[in-house]
């Protein structure tokens, strides 16, 4: 029968878990606020059955609690409920991609969360809070209403961490209104290969660009404050970027030196910065897959970083370890594999049974230790406890709405604006002159709110059809910023968009790829289509002014659309992204966005990347050599950088080295400019590449102004994995010359 929980009724609770008397005993001590976190833990485990301990490690789907209990949607049903939250005691809930209620609000959302939350409380023996997990990568980006910020492979091009810091707090206080505690985000992966599908949810290409955006992102999220806490994800644990292929989830091998030094730095910059929970990398590594690597989850996570928090495995990849990976025997076998080499929580979404059969079988063989699931449920209620689970469970529904629609458009229009790379600006065609009266606007994307927004917006492969996702187009940021006298004309097709052209000061076409995510965002040739290289080409025969607008989630080989007067990178830039790019076209905005990822010349130049080593290759293009290099932008403004000086010319390799950068803006307006430090090596007995970013900041420079800047560059930035082939040796920093490089000026440092 369905539930007599009705959404109402809990929108109404208000109680605390400490307020229930628990079966063990009168005021039993992990119902005591004022005690400590460990005596809590340590209490409430030892009141628990081996099938309750083994309960909190699964984390199940809400849709194995509506309808008919599978992927149906609609009202709870009661006998579902009791079989996932009471009968196997499962830990956590989570709504994957489109599991929301029927009706996506955010009461909706926070009536829902409410819900579970409410039987968990009341009907589970010992009245354990459950922990609710959604993937809120750009903004609340399930939720219909919530501001949708740029994806990540453009808040990367901001290069800027308070805004990414801000964004994530956003995204917190907005998870947060409705009723949910776990993030998965940020994805800290580095992106090496345009061809994968989840390039866009990465801040970048580089180890140090994107480990300062994700512990940013990690800082902001759990540090949003309010009512209820929310804990960051660090994810995917390790070295999802580079799968072998190119196609999401296929494994990957890769040199332990190079998993060291390039691939495994971002994980640890923003598991320092404190975030609650890893999540784990589904595909493999060398042969083995993630999720089963006690190296990674216990040897480097654990040992090494001393990582205290939650491991948690992505979508169903402990069960992967049978049906897919073939590494284990039967389910029992599986999860013995994951739960010993470290791995906290399954994410198993669909067998609540299942999860709890097989791990008690696990125990049953000797192939799982109840020390070992001891320590991992401690983990997991000691994250509970300092969210504050079991003092506040529930959420005010009645205010989520006021708090989710809307909120923080300011902050979004600001995070697109930062995002905007100008990447060709001939003949200063941009900004757009008050002058001009005549602007046509075309192409597919140019009136496309659902796919600016990309996948992971509302539905897991993007907003599903029939929904419209409020915020501004870009044609819809025309015309709004257009001065008067300035006529807007939507052109309605190719042959429109030519014979429109040719009486007007300028065409602004908007190009880019469709909304997508994961497998189903693989693009084998990551160009653009041959209909819009077609229409770019004929605009551009028209022998008028033409900007080209990008609106995709990786760099796409441009072919015959290349060469325009204009050329603005907007990536993904969420609801806001139609002001944002208004904002640069008409010069309210001085473009600051640098570019967070290599844009290849051509298809089969993957993986590219900055950092490609050097060698004895001489063919066209088989080095690094790119159409727009990282790190590349254009302001409507000209900088200098007038020098580089280090505190001193020798240093030890344990020392920070700190340096001086005079930079300039020498143009006639206010802007922000990237400041990246580079480093070179003359010689080294390991390879080294031509140049790597070891520091960076972002400073505002009024016209005519100078200022002198420091950067640190601490010795983690220097290491590098020594020793032959094997890189059998530690990570350490060799003594030797350093050259560090800010535009064309550059000073030595010798280390010893």
């Amino acid at each position: 029968m369905r539930s007599l929980l009705t959404l109402a009724t809990a929108a109404a609770c208000v109680a605390a878990v400490a307020s229930v008397p628990a079966e063990a005993g009168d005021n039993p001590s992990y119902t005591n606020a004022k005690a400590p976190i460990d005596v809590r833990v340590k209490d409430l485990l030892k009141r628990m059955t081996l099938e309750e301990k083994i309960g909190q490690m699964d984390q199940i789907s809400v849709v194995n609690m509506q309808g008919d209990c599978q992927w149906s949607g609609g009202a709870f049903t009661e006998s579902c409920m009791k079989s996932v939250l009471v009968d196997n005691a499962a830990g956590s809930i989570l709504s994957g991609g489109g599991a929301g209620p029927t009706v996506n609000t955010p009461t909706n959302w926070a009536t829902m969360v409410n819900t579970v939350q409410k039987y968990a409380v009341e009907k589970t023996r010992l009245h354990i809070p459950i922990i609710y997990g959604v993937d809120a990568v750009h903004g609340h980006n399930n939720v219909l209403g919530a501001t949708i910020f740029p994806q990540e492979i453009g808040l990367g091009s901001s290069w800027d961490p308070e805004l990414v810091k801000d964004a994530g707090a956003s995204t917190a206080k907005a998870v947060a209104a409705t009723g949910i505690d776990w993030n998965f985000a940020p994805v800290t992966d580095i992106a090496r290969d345009q061809r994968w599908g989840r390039y866009y949810e990465t801040f970048g290409e580089d180890p140090l660009l994107s480990g300062t955006l994700a512990s940013a992102a990690v800082t902001g999220i759990q540090g949003a404050g309010g009512a209820k806490n929310v804990a960051a994800t660090v994810k995917h644990f390790g070295g999802y970027g580079e799968p072998g292929n190119g196609h999401d989830r296929v494994p990957g091998d890769v040199s332990i030196r190079y998993l060291q030094d390039t691939l495994l730095p971002s994980y640890k910059q923003a598991v320092d910065a404190g975030a609650m929970s890893v999540m784990v990398n589904s595909g493999a590594i060398n042969g083995i897959p993630a999720t089963s690597s006690h190296y990674l989850l216990t040897d480097v996570l654990r040992g090494q970083w001393g990582f205290q928090g939650v491991e948690v495995s992505d979508w169903q990849d402990v069960r992967a370890l049978q049906t897919s990976y073939h590494i284990a025997a039967d389910y029992p076998e599986a999860i013995a594999k994951a739960v010993n080499a470290g791995l906290d929580m399954a994410m198993e979404p669909y067998d609540a049974q299942g999860w709890s059969d097989g791990l008690k079988t696990a125990v049953q063989r000797g192939l799982v230790s109840v020390k070992r699931i001891d320590q991992s449920v401690s983990r997991i209620l000691t994250m509970k406890f300092k969210l504050g689970l079991f003092e506040h469970p529930y959420v005010d529904a009645a205010k989520a709405d006021s708090r989710v629609i809307g909120a923080d458009t300011a902050l979004a229009r600001q995070a697109a604006d930062e995002s905007q790379v100008l990447l060709r600006n001939d003949g200063n065609v941009l900004p757009i002159s008050s002058s001009a009266k005549k602007i046509v606007v075309a192409g597919s994307y140019a009136d496309d709110i659902n796919d600016q927004a990309g996948g992971w917006t509302v539905g897991w492969q993007g907003v599903p059809d029939g929904v419209k996702l409020p915020g501004t187009t870009v044609l819809q940021g025309i015309k709004e910023a257009a001065p008067s006298g300035t006529s807007v004309v939507r052109a309605t097709s190719a042959d429109d968009a030519v014979a429109q052209a040719k009486d007007a000061d300028l065409t602004v076409v908007v190009v880019g790829e469709k909304a997508a995510a994961e497998g189903s965002a693989d693009a084998p040739r990551p160009e653009l289509s041959a209909d819009q290289q077609a229409l770019v080409s004929s605009l551009k025969a028209t022998g008028k002014p033409v900007v080209t607008v990008v609106i995709a989630g990786r760099p796409l080989v441009l072919g015959a659309a290349d060469g325009t007067q204009g050329l603005l990178m907007s990536w993904l830039p969420g609801s806001e992204g139609g002001h944002a790019v208004a904002d640069v076209l008409f010069g309210k905005v001085n473009p600051s966005g640098r570019l967070s990822a290599s844009w290849p010349k051509d298809v089969g130049n993957e993986p590219l990347y900055y950092q490609q080593l050097p060698g004895t290759n001489s063919g066209p293009e088989s080095s690094y050599d790119a159409a727009y290099r990282f790190g590349a932008g254009l302001s409507y403004t000209s900088y200098a950088f007038d020098s580089v000086k280090a505190g001193s010319a020798t240093a030890r390799t344990r020392d920070t080295i700190s340096l001086k950068v005079g930079v300039a803006n020498t143009g006639n307006r206010a802007g922000d400019l990237v400041v990246p430090v580079y480093v070179s090596q003359p010689s080294s007995d390991v390879l080294a590449p031509p140049t790597k970013l070891v520091a960076f900041t972002k400073v505002h420079l009024a016209a005519g102004r100078s200022t002198t800047v420091t950067l640190k560059v601490p010795p983690s930035r220097l290491a590098v994995t020594p020793g032959d082939i094997d890189g059998s040796g530690k990570q350490q920093v060799a003594p030797g010359a350093y050259v560090f490089t800010v535009g064309t000026q550059t000073t030595t440092v010798t280390l010893h």
